[in-house]
């Protein structure tokens, strides 16, 4: 924090320390933002942030060692009605603003998470970024995964996995992404046609094959003998068996060859719900053959970002506030990412304070842990400069 700092820590008190946020003004009352309603939006209008430092330090926080699962997803802020701000653009969002309820306006983000807690709601920002109308989410994507293999290249003991749905799984982003520390699974569409590697060359003239034998996903006499299969029992997912085969490729990705796995769950009901099939490009230089489990359950922890997406938005207020520029968004947005880590950290030190309807958590929740952290906030305790009106209150309090 470079400018407006101490206006920031205390609007990172209020953010953490309140239940849902109602308006963005309303943070000016809370009782740990200790200055003028005013230097509420002074402090994101005029505040600095290093983002690329953050990025790094968020980045470095995560575990140095054992499989870590980075989710990569998108979120809209819809913007319908500004019409003045700069680079909106048409997203997906649940809404009827157009085209009955799948399109609005406003700016897409791309989301590059840590999930810190599987099978919880605990998925923690390492890379937040507004995309550009100049550039794709899956160029934005990729510039966040090369940013954070970058400041984890010296963590050798570490597998980092970025965990993709479907948008990502194509030969255009996973070109983007070959050749980095970390492995990149995304997941496929059923109906995906790919191609084996070409058979060695004959010596005969002409060009020489690109590709292989077809490899279809409905066609099941078009696949191959897989490379390894395995078969487990689970407690969520039943009996499960998975496939998988290697040096796969795209018509049109010859070059950007990857492992396909097809994960068929349940098997013990009489109707398994259809296959799951995902594309695994492996990190280079890998260490050790990756086991299809391990990359399978990564792929299960893509599902915190979905909740911690909701929380950001409903509790914290991500998307609540309307700024009059992209820029204080995207501050605002760097703030709530912050406050997401803080809310984590805060686990060990906080003691559940369920409401009279609400029954006590082992394990606390994002929304439990602020709920409950105001009791260890200090009456006298200033991250910060005192404010005048701090100072005022005071000098009140001791005459």
């Amino acid at each position: 924090m470079l400018a407006r700092r101490d206006a920031l820590l205390d609007l990172l008190d209020a953010l953490i320390s309140e239940g849902p946020v109602s308006s963005f003004a309303m943070l000016s009352q809370s009782s740990r933002f200790q200055r003028e309603w005013s230097s509420l939006y002074a402090a994101v209008e005029d505040g600095e942030l290093d983002r690329q430092w953050l990025r790094t330090y968020l980045a470095r926080q995560v575990p140095q060692q054992g499989v870590c699962v980075f989710p990569i997803d998108g979120s809209p802020w819809p913007r319908p009605r500004s019409r003045v701000l700069d680079d909106r653009q048409y997203v997906y969002q649940a809404s009827s603003d157009v085209n009955g309820g799948t399109v609005t306006i406003g700016y897409p983000h791309s989301l590059l998470e840590w999930c810190a807690e599987p099978h919880s709601s605990w998925s923690l920002p390492v890379d937040v970024r507004r995309v550009p109308s100049t550039q794709t989410a899956q160029e934005v994507g990729a510039e966040q995964i090369h940013a954070l293999a970058l400041a984890r290249a010296d963590f050798l003991e570490a597998l980092d996995i970025i965990a993709a749905d479907g948008k990502y799984g194509n030969a255009g982003f996973l070109r983007r992404v070959k050749g980095l520390h970390c492995g990149t699974l995304a997941r496929l569409r059923c109906d995906r046609v790919l191609h084996g590697s070409p058979p060695p060359p004959t010596g005969k003239k002409g060009r020489p094959r690109v590709h292989g034998a077809r490899f279809a996903f409905k066609e099941p006499e078009t696949w191959s003998t897989p490379d390894e299969v395995m078969e487990l029992e689970d407690p969520y997912w039943g009996q499960v068996r998975l496939e998988r085969w290697g040096g796969l490729h795209e018509k049109k990705g010859a070059d950007v060859p990857y492992d396909v796995i097809r994960a068929c769950v349940h098997l013990e009901r009489e109707t398994p719900p259809p296959a799951l099939w995902l594309a695994w490009l492996a990190p280079e230089p890998m260490p050790a053959e990756v086991a299809v489990e391990t990359i399978w359950r990564a792929y299960g922890c893509r599902w915190p970002v979905e909740p911690a997406i909701q929380f950001r938005k409903e509790t914290l207020g991500w998307t609540q506030p309307r700024f009059q520029s992209k820029e204080v968004g995207d501050r605002w947005s760097e703030l709530t990412a912050i406050a997401c880590w803080l809310l984590f950290l805060a686990r060990p030190i906080v003691e559940d304070k369920p409401l009279p309807w609400q029954k006590p958590q082992q394990y606390l929740t994002p929304q439990r842990v602020q709920q409950s952290l105001q009791p260890i906030f200090c009456a006298d305790w200033q991250p910060g400069s005192p404010s005048e009106k701090a100072r005022k209150s005071s000098r009140l309090a001791a005459g």
